[in-house]
């Protein structure tokens, strides 16, 4: 696919935004796997196999999420990047609230560059893990498979590539969670011999508790910060980067509605996977998070569990794409062009891209070597510490006339500070996840700062 688009990439803005060119069907696709990544096919189904339906709380907050980013930050930012000639988040920050120190924008790098560290590593393990669950090849050699492969065709193809490999690696996660537990449920004997073995596997595993049983625990950890993962979505970069791109606002429409019935499907799969596991590989696994392969191996026909374990791969492969496209872009557009030399050609800037591209992959494999925790919590982290640094920034600017530079300054810095400091004080973070905190203090912090600063001078 890389090698096809490259000859589409002329521009900076073709391999940021595909041009604008790009319609509602493969823009819908994109955005929803770059959005759901390892955690969808991993991360999410081991979480079901470990706690039951007490994991549907986080599909639950997903599906809200995502549909309030279509419903009400899509359009507006559409159109508001077209108007500032906005190719990245940093530029519509810098060029909506005219910021000649540009703090905003290199501020949104340096956050952009922190997690999104976390988040292409914790792909990048998503990956190491299916294939050696599947095909017995080393850790280590399934992780460089994958990122190798990856870079290659976004280095080339920028975000043409990414988008319609996007739509593809979409239609192949969402069959494998619709096989999945269709077959699961088969070979459990129907739905009431899958009720029944799954309660005698874990009592709990039909209780929206998680396995919780203190009323606080339960409410904070499970349901709350379930339901919170949702917060993150105005704030993921290589999620609105979809929205600027799409060929029009008009289809935002037809876009929506493709993107959340994709939505609906995929999250429900991923939740019953985990749960139809249970009765078959309970105090079986070390990993929770192999049982989606392992349900493949063990149900399906080869072919067929080959095309599901595809499907995993996929799902690490369009996150990280997306997200070394994001980093790259970041680096190139918001730095080098805009600070550095405003004057590059077109054609360097693209080879300066690819350049960047094929760095940041070597980079992002070596760390995922260091990385030890579960795929479900490296994304959670990632996520989180975006979703509070620029969620609460990109709806303000949107929704809020008297949002100012300096409100967006300090919500970016007291969203990205509480994440990072409640996230490593064990207490806390047990206590709730960090995202909850991190996205209202944001939001305060925007607010008053705002308001203390309307008539200052580069407010």
């Amino acid at each position: 696919m890389g090698i096809v688009t490259i000859r589409l990439t002329k521009t900076l803005e073709d391999f940021v935004l595909g041009g604008r060119k790009l319609g509602s069907w493969i823009i819908a696709f994109s955005e929803k796997a770059s959005d759901f990544s390892a955690w969808l096919l991993i991360g999410l189904p081991g979480q079901a196999f470990k706690m039951g339906l007490g994991a549907a709380w986080a599909a639950i907050g997903c599906f809200i999420g995502s549909l309030f980013n279509w419903i009400v930050i899509a359009t507006p930012l559409r159109k508001l990047s077209e108007k500032y000639n906005a190719l990245t988040l940093p530029d519509y920050f810098e060029s909506k609230f005219e910021d000649r120190t540009h703090i905003l924008r290199i501020t949104s790098f340096i956050l952009i560059i922190i997690f999104f560290t976390f988040y292409i590593s914790a792909q990048i393990v998503g990956g190491g893990k299916v294939l050696a669950s599947a095909f017995g090849i080393p850790y280590t050699y399934g992780m460089l498979i994958g990122i190798g492969i990856i870079t290659f065709y976004t280095m080339l193809g920028g975000f043409f590539a990414v988008a319609i490999t996007d739509f593809i690696q979409a239609l192949l996660m969402v069959t494998a969670l619709i096989i999945i537990p269709i077959a699961g449920i088969i070979h459990l004997g129907g739905f009431g011999g899958f009720a029944q073995k799954a309660i005698s596997a874990k009592s709990f595993s039909f209780s929206l508790s998680g396995g919780e049983t203190e009323i606080m625990a339960m409410f904070l950890s499970v349901i709350i910060g379930g339901l919170a993962i949702g917060l993150g979505y105005p704030g993921q970069p290589h999620i609105l980067a979809r929205y600027m791109a799409i060929r029009s606002p008009e289809e935002i429409k037809k876009a929506t509605i493709i993107s959340m019935t994709w939505t609906f499907f995929s999250l429900t799969g991923a939740v019953i996977t985990g749960i139809v596991g249970i009765p078959i590989w309970a105090g079986k696994l070390q990993d929770p998070e192999h049982i989606t392969s392992m349900l493949a191996k063990t149900l399906l026909h080869p072919w067929i569990a080959g095309v599901i374990i595809s499907a995993a791969i996929s799902a690490m492969m369009s996150t990280a794409d997306s997200q070394l496209l994001v980093l790259t872009s970041s680096f190139v557009e918001d730095i080098y062009k805009k600070l550095i030399n405003p004057q590059e050609s077109q054609k360097k800037l693209v080879l300066y891209s690819r350049i960047l591209t094929f760095i940041i992959g070597f980079v992002a494999f070596i760390l995922a070597l260091k990385a030890q925790r579960l795929v479900y919590w490296l994304v959670l982290y990632a996520w989180g510490g975006l979703a509070a640094s620029f969620g609460p920034a990109v709806i303000m600017s949107i929704i809020w006339k008297k949002t100012n530079k300096l409100g967006i300054f300090a919500g970016m810095l007291t969203g990205s500070i509480t994440i990072i400091i409640w996230y490593n004080i064990p207490f806390l973070k047990n206590l709730i996840y960090e995202l909850v905190p991190g996205f209202f203090f944001s939001i305060f912090a925007i607010i008053i700062v705002s308001l203390l600063t309307q008539n200052k001078k580069g407010g």
